[in-house]
């Protein structure tokens, strides 16, 4: 039996939204991934044609790949933690100036089971959202908490939804 997607039809519904409305608009994307660890780009990937959509993935598991690859500063992940707004804010800069997109999606958070803290408890999940041309001030990035999810997989599943309907437009 021939398999039809890796992914739960949730998540590639989603990305063939993405991809047909950003390909109407001939925009292109990018994201740079911690936690969900590249699968917003493995559900983008999976539609006919992303090609012309998806420019480029980053994934930034690591503080040091944060910073290295789309120059996130070591002082910034020190002061805030690499869960954080303004890392989220920074990795999605760093991903629209590394790349060729129009707009540029960052996750970074805290899947579990461990990991957590007080502060930062498991299925606490930060997204950026910047935009070409957008002063860099404007650019969106959110905390949430997906509470109610109670596995690492269900963390990355919402986020990796979330994440997509930030890409529409």
């Amino acid at each position: 039996m021939p398999i039809e997607s890796l992914l739960p039809e949730e998540i590639g519904d989603l990305a063939r939204r993405v991809i047909a409305e950003n390909a109407a608009l001939g925009r292109k994307v990018a994201v740079a991934e911690s936690c969900t660890g590249g699968l917003v780009a493995a559900a983008l990937t999976e539609v006919p044609g992303s090609s012309a959509v998806l420019d480029r993935g980053f994934v930034t598991y690591s503080n040091e790949a944060k910073n290295q690859l789309l120059g996130v500063s070591e002082d910034l992940i020190d002061t805030f933690g690499a869960v954080s707004i303004a890392v989220a804010w920074s990795m999605a800069q760093g991903a629209l100036k590394k790349s060729g997109a129009d707009v540029a999606v960052a996750i970074t958070g805290v899947a579990g089971p461990d990991g957590g803290s007080e502060q930062k408890p498991v299925g606490t999940v930060v997204f950026a959202c910047a935009k070409r041309g957008e002063d860099p001030e404007a650019t969106n990035a959110e905390l949430k908490l997906f509470d109610s999810a109670s596995t690492r997989a269900e963390v990355r599943f919402q986020a990796t939804l979330t994440a997509l309907e930030l890409l529409l437009p």
